[in-house]
């Protein structure tokens, strides 16, 4: 018996303490967004080196009388953890597909890979950025005027407090004129114009006397005056609108301005004793203040303001590898490319993306506490084994001397 009867049992509890911080580090993080489960798995030495005693001796082997177990760890990335919801509009969770994770930047071109989605913003030198819980800054594709860039960068936040109202230049209205009994009928439409934040805009008709069917058309309007191309509406016999389909209020605001809208009356009839409007549509808004900034289920960082306006800002990118698995764990949460990851490519984040949501932890605590009692088992076997060596080898040592 020699030293070497004590390596399989050393190697054991070397091999076992380090399962056992593996466990310890898989529960420390059960509450750790994006965090994904690591485990230690185990490989014999038996053989693990030749050996060669000398060209003169002659002798030599595939294999050297190497015991004991050595160790490695893996990340089970490709297990999704479950989706909490957080109502935080900069949070945001990838589900259903475990090859997608947010791209960061350590802000000196270093691309990195999570799955925690806990963003916050982060102001520098005046601009704000989108960035993850550790500071990385978030990578997303700028909104343009034609949709998206394509050009990876980093997530910068620009969204004015208030964006000013939008000028109206068309407009349709689907309401009746009376048919009978009534001489006068007004109908109101909201405008806006880049120097007036709304004012009403009224139709007035008023029949014509000695003619069916045909009404005097006028404008009245808040703040200016307006006048039509055409001043007579006439409708046919079926209550529909004969001429003219289309009526163009050219407007004089009161501060020297002036603006003018296309009005569709297509649709309006002259039936009955009813002034009904139906609908009114116009294609300006008024001015609006900025209300949330939050991610859609699209991926899309966007401004909402109150008057239901949405300015989107941009796009995550979301990455996928060949191999993911071969991802080398920078952290609990992020992740490095390499050489074994195989190609990169971008993830259209329909379809995968929860907004105002995080991913949990991707640990069993179950299995955790069942890992921990058979490694804490097999830890106290292989001490109990270097005990025996050690009080067989003492008594070796009193029978030579």
């Amino acid at each position: 018996m020699t030293i070497a009867s004590f390596i399989p049992s050393v190697t054991g509890m070397e091999a076992m303490s380090h399962a056992q911080q593996t466990v310890a580090e898989n529960i420390a993080n059960m509450n750790t967004t994006g965090y994904k489960q690591n485990e230690t798995l185990f490989y014999t030495l038996l053989g693990s080196e030749g050996v060669n005693a000398g060209a003169q001796s002659g002798l030599h082997s595939s294999r050297v009388d190497i015991t004991g177990v050595n160790y490695y760890d893996r990340t089970n990335i490709g297990i999704e953890g479950n989706v909490q919801s957080t109502g935080n509009g900069f949070d945001v969770a990838i589900s259903g597909n475990s090859n997608a994770f947010f791209t960061l930047d350590d802000g000196y071109g270093n691309l990195y890979y999570t799955r925690a989605g806990d963003f916050s913003r982060l102001t520098q030198n005046g601009v704000t950025y989108l960035v993850s819980s550790g500071g990385l800054y978030v990578q997303g594709f700028a909104a343009t005027e034609d949709g998206f860039s394509q050009t990876l960068s980093d997530i910068v936040i620009e969204a004015p407090e208030t964006i000013p109202q939008k000028e109206t230049t068309e407009a349709s209205i689907i309401a009746n004129v009376p048919a009978k009994d009534v001489d006068r009928s007004v109908y109101s439409i909201r405008i806006y114009s880049e120097n007036y934040d709304g004012a009403n805009l009224n139709m007035i008709l008023e029949k014509i006397d000695g003619r069916d069917n045909s009404w005097n058309l006028s404008f009245e309007l808040e703040d200016g005056t307006a006048v039509g191309d055409s001043n007579e509406i006439i409708f046919n016999t079926d209550g529909t609108v004969k001429t003219p389909q289309n009526i163009t209020a050219s407007i004089a605001w009161n501060d020297g301005s002036s603006s003018s809208v296309n009005i569709d009356i297509s649709a309006m009839t002259q039936y009955g004793e009813s002034s009904q409007i139906t609908q009114i549509q116009q294609n300006g808004f008024p001015s609006g203040n900025l209300t949330s900034l939050g991610f859609d289920d699209d991926g899309v960082l966007r401004a909402q303001y109150s008057n239901g306006s949405d300015v989107d800002i941009a796009k995550l990118a979301i990455t996928g590898f060949t191999a993911p698995e071969n991802l080398l764990p920078y952290n609990n949460t992020m992740f490095e490319a390499n050489g074994e990851t195989g190609e990169s490519y971008y993830v259209e984040p329909e379809g995968i993306i929860t907004p105002q949501s995080i991913e949990a932890a991707a640990v069993n605590l179950e299995e955790e506490f069942s890992q921990m009692i058979v490694v804490q088992r097999a830890y106290s076997l292989n001490a109990q084994s270097f005990t025996v060596n050690n009080e067989m080898l003492s008594v070796l040592v009193d029978l030579v001397s």
